[in-house]
């Protein structure tokens, strides 16, 4: 600690053998200082303020219907990049900047200096931006202050339009390729579908549940055949108890109604009806569903056309006249024969479709699957088809609407004014900084000449540096006229400080009071 001390002690001891030097750097800083900042010419600060409207009372009554943008997040955007070197160049031409130009230097630097003085920030509030420029010339930054802000409203979100456009030309053409791929779907699933015709499934029906209803329907038939034949033989014999008697027989009822057909053909002419409002004539499924139905209906006919031979053989084997109650037997047991023979046919037709699903087991199966396969891509495609259509259809209603309303509109709050006083340099907060400084800098001054012309003042610095013994010092008894001129220079030296710190004063007291005038 007394080490410190000591050198502590030598360095102030050396400032003040040069304190001379010192208070000459001094007063030429604080001289300097002055006459830069009395040069420094004075700034003007102009400034806007705008708020972006963007609640506006079309934007909840579009939701749903058109695509909804993130308008705060546009005009922040707006904000950051309007500063940007073609807005400086239009900035320059509208402000009437082109004066200061002589060459494309000049060009260069105010376009730079432009850059970096302007400020467009927001204000910490939601879409309140504020605008403002300094400038040596109050009409100049006005001028810059009113072409940007004139730049920043004109500009809005015109660029919006240019996007939905963009944005609907790519639409159009994925709508164009999504159609090219539809009708090749289209043509491979009806390709497919008459390649393999005769293995068609039933609307709705993998290959198991057709073999299983098939065996189903095939049980019912038997069942009701069985139940036919045992009504006809109870009707035979009832035929063999009743006595004919002398009266004309009138002419047998045939049924003309099929039921179980009948039912099926209603079916398919209703699943043909929704497959119409979803398809065209040409689509496979269309196509098919008519071809069964017309087998269904001959199917139909060739029963009825069984019942009438039936009920034509009974009348001719029956010539003689009977009695009512043998008549209405007789002409029971002609229907009950065609019912029969009906029964039997479906029976047949039944069991061959089985043994065709049994057989084609191997095949059937991977049919389904390819064309599973094909219905999904072609669902896939027909979704993203009509997904497509939508979306152009909302970006429609997207550029009508950025054509015809605006949802965000600009208000200027404060117009652009410029402040009646500069705004820089503050010369009476800078004054005394400045004297600050030029004491520091006489007091650098000092040490370094300390530091670079050093002097031994005491035995022990001597003995310190030299490395050698000190025999012994003589002391300096200054005598009156030394120690009057010690004062003298004292007092001197005290002045010359005392003077640069009152003039400073003085001078920052004027500058505050030329401010407040």
């Amino acid at each position: 600690m007394d080490q410190i001390l000591r050198q502590v002690l030598a360095i102030a001891r050396g400032m003040w053998r040069r304190r001379w030097i010192g208070v000459a750097v001094a007063w030429l800083a604080a001289v300097g200082g002055a006459v830069f900042l009395m040069r420094v010419p004075d700034r003007y600060e102009a400034s806007a303020r705008i708020y972006v409207d963007t609640q506006s009372v079309l934007k909840p009554l579009l939701v749903g219907l058109t695509v909804q943008p993130d308008i705060s997040q546009q005009i922040s955007m707006l904000a950051r990049t309007l500063i940007t070197r073609p807005n400086i160049e239009k900035l320059i031409r509208e402000a009437d900047l082109t004066i200061l130009i002589k060459d494309e230097r000049d060009r260069e630097r105010l376009i730079d200096q432009l850059m970096r003085d302007i400020r467009l920030a927001a204000s910490g509030h939601d879409n309140l931006y504020n605008v403002s420029y300094r400038d040596v010339d109050r009409n100049r930054a006005q001028r810059v202050v009113q072409s940007l802000t004139s730049m920043f409203v004109d500009s809005g979100l015109g660029g919006k339009k240019r996007d939905a456009e963009a944005a609907r030309r790519f639409i159009d053409e994925q709508i164009k390729a999504y159609e090219k791929k539809l009708e090749e779907a289209e043509a491979r699933l009806k390709e497919f579908k008459l390649r393999n015709l005769a293995y068609a499934t039933g609307a709705g029906q993998d290959y198991f549940a057709r073999v299983a209803a098939a065996n189903e329907e095939l049980a019912k038939a038997k069942l009701e055949l069985r139940a036919a034949e045992q009504s006809r033989d109870a009707l035979k014999r009832g035929l063999g108890d009743e006595e004919p008697v002398l009266m004309p027989e009138p002419s047998a009822v045939i049924s003309v109604a099929v039921p179980e057909l009948d039912a099926r053909i209603e079916l398919l002419r209703k699943q043909l009806d929704e497959q119409l409002r979803r398809f065209t004539d040409e689509h496979p499924d269309v196509m098919a569903t008519r071809r069964l139905i017309a087998q269904l209906e001959e199917q139909r006919r060739q029963e009825l056309e069984a019942r009438r031979r039936a009920a034509a053989a009974a009348s001719k084997t029956q010539s003689a006249p009977t009695n009512p109650v043998f008549q209405r037997i007789k002409i029971a047991l002609a229907e009950a024969d065609a019912t029969v023979a009906s029964l039997r046919a479906r029976v047949s037709e039944l069991q061959g479709r089985v043994d065709q699903l049994r057989a084609s087991a191997g095949r059937v199966p991977q049919i389904e699957a390819e064309l599973a396969q094909l219905n999904r891509d072609y669902d896939i495609l027909r979704k993203n088809y009509d997904a497509l259509v939508a979306r152009r259809e909302s970006a429609s209603i997207s550029e009508d609407v950025d054509a015809s309303a605006q949802l965000a509109e600009f208000r200027i709050i404060d117009p652009p004014r410029v402040s009646p006083k500069p705004v820089f340099p503050n010369r009476a907060t800078l004054a005394p900084l400045v004297l600050l400084a030029a004491i520091g800098a006489g007091a650098f001054a000092s040490f370094a000449f300390a530091q670079l012309f050093p002097t031994i003042d005491s035995a022990r610095t001597l003995r310190e540096v030299g490395k050698r013994p000190v025999l012994g010092a003589i002391s300096l008894r200054l005598d009156p006229a030394a120690m009057r001129r010690r004062r003298i220079g004292n007092f001197a030296f005290g002045g010359a400080v005392s003077t640069l710190v009152v003039l400073f004063g003085a001078w920052s007291a004027w500058l505050a009071m030329a401010m407040r005038g």
